[in-house]
């Protein structure tokens, strides 16, 4: 049996005090939330460093969708369906695309809102599940890999007293605690050489692009596949000083860059929009269809579109002519792309660490890495809120460098 350090954790000014004991020398994983390039990398390097030092690994499919509903007096768990015993064959995985154990958005702590909820059973009942899913399969130790809601999920478990490691992943790169996330430069490859085929497009047609590309709280890869795109203008909401944005606003700032391209011999360009805007929008057109576990789908606002309806207006009143211009979603393209060799190495980094701390007996922490790729545990109380208990996320700082560059690049003869 392994033995952990004796560890303080602290919310609401509340020291909890906790001793995290492994009962079983066998790891679980599992991928949660939408899919990410390099994903079979970090479950593949995971599971091959604990393979490599007689570990076993269960392997869960579809994130928490089956163990978030085990019942210890029906267990219904089957080898095959909902779980694998993970192999050496894991190897061959590595640079495939698509998720070896497949994915989904199952939210099994989305009712704890505060420490006072782990007082209440039924808001607790689906983490006591997993717990007890793990013990009857003899896990000792959990490695998850996912997105916000992953990591409040293992924040959880792991205050309820089961050993989690947790690997972050999300293309939009807005996690708080690592400067890249596996799957983000891959996602930015991937738009980029789209959006330089519609840049073509528009250059030998005279017209114009808006492209939405995914982010829902930063704009990392709208500024990044921007840059690198050659767009024309770039905007995400870090550019949005208020908590709601208006149509007319920002289809005029279009506007005014397609009439000034025009006027300077360039009728034509792609404009990068995020996704997120859509959360910003009036509340009469704010996307408000969810998936089947409540996350709100902002690609139904389909702001692109609304962007460009309402730009095709203002250019015809100032003006008196129309406009080509295009609206284009880039999403699902972005998540499933083969892994560039940058991801490859990091998602293959943040794999080994799992395993690296997991053998230093330090639970509780995120994986991440420094300068040259240095391994860094970072606790799960440096990235949770300690009063509402939400995972603090990271926006693109309005002023930093990597901001003004976006600026600097986009189309500002009418700015300057």
């Amino acid at each position: 049996m392994r033995h952990l350090s004796f560890r303080e954790r602290s919310y609401n000014g509340v020291e909890r005090k906790m001793s995290v004991k492994p009962k079983h020398d066998k790891v679980g994983i599992l991928f949660s939330g939408g899919p990410a390039p390099s994903a079979n990398t970090v479950i593949s390097s995971t599971a091959l460093n604990f393979l490599d030092h007689n570990i076993p690994v269960i392997g869960f499919y579809r994130g928490y969708e089956f163990i978030q509903d085990f019942n210890i007096g029906n267990p219904r768990l089957r080898k095959g369906n909902h779980y694998e015993e993970i192999t050496y064959d894991i190897t061959h995985f590595r640079n495939d695309r698509g998720i070896y154990l497949r994915t989904s958005r199952a939210n099994p702590g989305k009712d704890i809102k505060s420490m006072g909820d782990f007082q209440n059973a039924d808001k607790t009942n689906r983490l006591r599940n997993i717990i007890q899913a793990c013990e009857y399969l003899e896990i000792g130790a959990l490695v998850s890999i996912g997105g916000d809601d992953t990591l409040k999920t293992a924040n959880f478990l792991y205050l309820m007293g089961f050993p989690v490691i947790h690997i972050p992943k999300t293309i939009d790169n807005d996690y708080y605690g690592i400067p890249w996330t596996f799957g983000y430069w891959t996602a930015v490859d991937t738009a980029q050489k789209i959006m330089l085929n519609l840049r073509a497009d528009a250059q030998a047609t005279d017209s114009f692009f808006i492209v939405e590309l995914m982010g829902r709280k930063a704009g990392w890869i709208t500024y990044a596949a921007g840059i690198a795109a050659e767009a024309i203008l770039m905007i995400s909401g870090e550019d949005i000083d208020s908590d709601e944005i208006y149509i007319d606003e920002i289809a005029g700032k279009i506007t005014r860059t397609i009439i000034a391209r025009e006027n300077n011999r360039r009728p034509y360009g792609v404009i990068a929009i995020a996704e997120g805007l859509a959360d910003k929008l009036p509340k009469a057109l704010r996307p408000t269809e969810t998936d089947r576990h409540g996350n709100v789908l902002f690609s139904r606002a389909n702001i692109s579109q609304l962007l460009a309806n309402r730009v095709k207006e203002l250019y015809r009143e100032k003006t008196g002519l129309d406009v080509k211009i295009n609206a284009k979603q880039i999403g699902y393209e972005t998540r499933a792309a083969a892994p560039i060799s940058f991801d490859v190495v990091m998602g293959s980094m943040l794999g080994y660490g799992a395993y690296k701390f997991y053998n230093e007996n330090i639970f509780g922490v995120m994986v991440s890495v420094t300068d040259n790729f240095d391994l860094k545990a970072v606790p799960f109380g440096q990235l949770i809120d300690g009063e509402n208990l939400k995972t603090k996320l990271r926006d693109v700082p309005k002023g930093s460098d990597f901001f003004t560059l976006k600026d600097r690049l986009s189309y500002r003869k009418i700015w300057d």
